[in-house]
């Protein structure tokens, strides 16, 4: 049976392999460019050798001008090939990083969740950090390979000199990669672990920045910055353990490499001494037992690196790979149409059942908040239809047989607390810059007043989660939000609970003018938006209780008048 944890190992191999095959031909030419950088290095010392062997032989000018010739041209290779190859590979990289950030986005915001445990903060870091270190591999590949083409170069010139000088260099180079592996993996683990520690500590300060007004108004400062702490020290220890083992690692690294040049140093030293090895072919020995360090470091460093990519890659695999909570069917519908609850059962709702004709304007008087807020979770279809008991008709079509853009297309649901984003009042009442009954939806939802303080108008600036705005703005804001989008069903949930009596007043009459002849659902324990409506559902305890107009109910039902009077 297959184990959570290798479905995801699996999963970030295909995310990797998916970036390696994109990437195939930059990776290629990288490669060739970065082996002609190693082969031009490693190839300085083996002329130094060759020109030190010809010059104490042949003492000729020619040979030394032509010596220096080949140096010159073996240094332009060098300088040429990293500069051309590592453009060539970071731009693959950079543009790698891009295609998976906007990947994990998309993902974020497709209109059906997927079935994945992580907050958005934790998204946010997958799309960023994770989407960067999985990017990574694209140089890290071709380094690695081009490396190895150095050990081996160095190797085999070694060889020619030295039998012995070739074997030290194969079997210590296959030695500090035996012994690095090991540590390569607890680096995966544990990278692994504080990138998720890093994610939650992130999801935490998003979750905290949302309610920042609520815990000023509450006092729940302190305990909330308590929270944040627990979870921020956990990711800094995780950070500290990481640094200790990528330490280690490089520190062993370090000293294994040098180790080994050490060893190639004195063992060529050694040859020479007893005439085995010429004074030409000690200079090359030495020269190469200093460069290959370089080499050596790079190859022994890249596991690490492959190692980091692929926890990101598995990270990323958690969005990517999800399924998608529901599958929406692919019908669409015509424009127009009425709203239908026909028995449906979840959460606080019991054969709740109700139906709203095309053009008409209704309000629903919940006297329990939650079975408010499970209303309008279904009507803005983030409960999939197997997760509830009966039916949800839109145009007399139920919306399993819809796809979720049609549904969309046709009802919109504005929640009571509608974010803000950062950019300018324009931008946040008209999102996709079609330019519809912005003028009219600012003038309905009385934002005029908030246009007309400022000089750029509708290009006043809105910083993140409208924190330049007070509560009221923010609330009327996100009300000409979706009054600018004329849809043909609008559902609106206590849109006037920030703002004073006089102004609910005006909004209320203004939007059952905007929207006359529109269907409009608005849940509310608002008397001026309940008076406006054509008739007013009371729902309680999951079921409507009454169905009449404002007034009359008022006169007639003492529970509704001490429920909504004011």
């Amino acid at each position: 049976m297959t184990t959570p944890d290798k479905q995801r190992s699996r999963a970030g191999a295909d995310v990797l392999w998916t970036a390696l095959r994109r990437n195939a031909g930059a990776m290629t030419w990288g490669t060739v460019l970065m082996g002609m950088y190693q082969a031009g290095e490693t190839a300085f010392p083996i002329a130094l050798g060759l020109i030190v062997e010809h010059t104490l032989r042949e003492r000729s000018l020619g040979s030394l001008a032509l010596s220096i010739a080949a140096l010159a041209v073996i240094i332009t290779t060098v300088s040429l090939s990293w500069r051309f190859g590592m453009r060539i590979l970071q731009k693959a990289n950079t543009t790698e990083a891009h295609r998976w950030r906007v990947q994990v986005a998309a993902c974020g915001l497709q209109p059906v969740a997927r079935d994945v445990d992580l907050k958005s903060g934790e998204v946010l870091t997958i799309a960023t950090e994770d989407a960067d270190q999985t990017a990574d591999i694209i140089e890290v590949v071709p380094l690695l390979i081009s490396s190895l083409v150095a050990v081996l170069i160095a190797a085999v010139a070694l060889g020619m000199a030295s039998v012995h000088l070739g074997l030290l260099v194969i079997v210590g180079t296959i030695a500090i990669l035996s012994i690095l592996s090991v540590l390569s993996r607890r680096i995966g683990t544990s990278t692994r672990e504080q990138q998720a520690r890093v994610a939650r500590a992130g999801a935490k300060v998003a979750d905290l920045i949302v309610g920042l007004r609520p815990l000023h108004g509450f006092g729940g400062n302190h305990a909330a910055f308590l929270s944040y702490r627990k979870v921020s020290t956990e990711a800094k220890s995780q950070a500290i353990t990481v640094a200790r083992v990528n330490g280690a690692y490089a520190g062993a690294a370090l000293a294994l490499n040098a180790l080994l040049a050490t060893a190639v140093t004195l063992t060529a030293g050694w040859l020479a001494f007893n005439s085995r090895i010429t004074i030409g072919e000690l200079v090359m020995a030495v020269g190469l037992a200093q460069f290959i360090m370089e080499p050596l470091r790079l190859f022994s460093e890249m596991p690490k690196y492959v190692m980091i990519a692929r926890a990101s890659a598995e990270r990323m695999a958690l969005v990517l790979a999800a399924p998608a909570v529901m599958t929406p069917g692919t019908e669409r519908l015509p424009a127009g149409g009425d709203l239908e609850i026909d028995s449906v059962r979840y959460g606080s709702l019991r054969e709740l059942k109700f139906h709203v004709s095309a053009g008409e304007f209704v309000a629903i008087a919940a006297y329990q908040p939650r079975a408010a807020a499970d209303l309008t979770s279904i009507l803005a279809m983030n409960v999939p239809p197997d997760a509830y008991e009966g039916a949800v008709r839109v145009g007399g079509r139920e919306t399993g047989e819809l796809s979720i853009e049609a549904v969309r297309e046709h009802l919109l649901v504005n929640p009571y607390d509608g974010e803000i984003f950062a950019g300018t009042l324009r931008t946040n009442i008209d999102p996709a810059g079609g330019g519809r009954m912005i003028p009219e939806a600012v003038e309905a939802s009385m934002l005029t007043d908030v246009v007309a303080l400022h000089r750029e108008g509708l290009d006043h600036g809105v910083r993140d989660r409208g924190a330049n705005l007070s509560g009221g703005q923010r609330q009327r804001l996100s009300l000409a939000r979706a009054l600018a989008t004329d849809a043909d069903i609008l559902v609106l949930r206590d849109p006037t609970t920030a703002v004073d009596a006089v102004t609910e007043q005006l909004i209320a009459r203004n939007i059952a003018k905007l929207r006359r002849n529109r269907t409009t659902i608005v849940i509310t324990s608002s008397p001026a938006l309940l008076d406006v409506a054509d008739r007013v559902l009371v729902l309680d305890g999951g079921v409507i209780t009454a169905d009449d107009t404002h007034r009359n109910l008022l006169t007639a039902d003492e529970n509704y008048r001490l429920a909504v009077a004011r």
